[in-house]
């Protein structure tokens, strides 16, 4: 079935898209390798971790740690555990762009309505929040390494964050989950789509349609932090795309989903948001949550305690 073909379908038809669903989950996966460059073929262990620092604080142990992602490479990254966590549910916490990385979910650096792994550790989660390349501590150049894109390299990166998740005796590993805002929204999404382990998805200010993205321009996503191949293959145009995020989403049943899509995001236009997800719903139920705060590209207070009792619910 071609692309467009599939799209038709897809606006069409949602049950029959459903009951293809596991070939649906096997295109989404070509389709982003096609643009991302193909995730790496190498061994998965528990990774190797090194301890840089570590504070206690009232509720949590804050550590900064280098994890091995793969050989030659380690992605630093704040984990932190609060203190009773015994077979706890987890989260890994991807940042917004930001030369802090790391730091902001971790509450370090940043805005307050981006601490998400602070907050959630302060409710009993184990939080792991790792440096996308380029950012805080990780001058990472993927392409000097053979990759096609930032994007597949932090997949990779996500990847063996949840190994390490899953390897801690503190952690449940049947709960553990993915959140993120902005550049960190959309990697919540990419990475669940190749890890089926995460079972809960919060994604803040992280997508909208190709097609409505700037107005179908989609020079935004092409420079090195993400893929330089819609550019040069595929000519920025929504239409020659390979993937796009109504199939990303259905890509991802029938986990829970947490949507948070401001009204006034000058970003990841809503009504694109909206589009994409009146595709998935048939495939969710109650199992996607969709908000639309009436503010900017944010994370606001109210929103995220919403999203922590969906997570804890649908991780429970």
């Amino acid at each position: 079935m071609t692309r467009r073909e599939h799209l038709l379908l897809w606006f069409t038809d949602v049950p029959a898209v459903a009951a293809e669903f596991p070939s649906l989950l096997s295109r989404v996966r070509t389709g982003m390798q096609e643009v991302m460059g193909p995730l790496p073929s190498l061994p998965r262990p528990a990774p190797e971790v090194r301890l840089l620092e570590e504070q206690e604080t009232a509720r949590y142990i804050r550590r900064k740690i280098l994890y091995a992602a793969e050989p030659g490479d380690e992605v630093p990254a704040y984990l932190l555990v609060p203190h009773a966590a015994r077979h706890a549910p987890a989260m890994l916490c991807l940042h917004p762009t930001s030369k802090y990385g790391k730091a902001v979910p971790a509450g370090l650096a940043g805005g307050p309505n981006r601490a998400y792994a602070h907050e959630l550790a302060g409710e009993g989660w184990v939080t792991l929040s790792p440096d996308y390349p380029g950012s805080g501590d990780y001058p990472y150049d993927p392409y000097a390494h053979g990759y096609q894109s930032a994007s597949m390299k932090a997949i990779w990166n996500h990847l063996r964050a949840v190994d390490l998740l899953g390897s801690m005796k503190e952690v449940n590993p049947r709960r553990i989950g993915v959140i993120g805002h902005s550049l960190g929204g959309h990697n919540a999404l990419f990475v669940a789509v190749f890890d089926p382990r995460l079972r809960a998805v919060a994604t803040s200010c992280g997508f909208t349609s190709f097609h409505k993205y700037m107005n179908g321009d989609l020079t935004g996503w092409c420079h090195k932090g993400y893929m330089p191949r819609i550019a040069s293959v595929y000519d920025k145009s929504p239409d020659r795309m390979p993937f796009d995020f109504p199939d990303l989403l259905a890509a991802l049943a029938p986990r829970a989903i947490f949507v948070n899509a401001p009204l006034g995001d000058n970003n990841f236009d809503v009504s694109g948001v909206d589009d994409c997800v009146a595709r998935a719903r048939p495939l969710f139920g109650e199992r996607l949550m969709v908000v639309h705060p009436g503010c900017g590209h944010d994370f606001p207070p109210e929103v995220r305690q919403q999203c922590y009792r969906f997570l804890a619910d649908h991780l429970s």
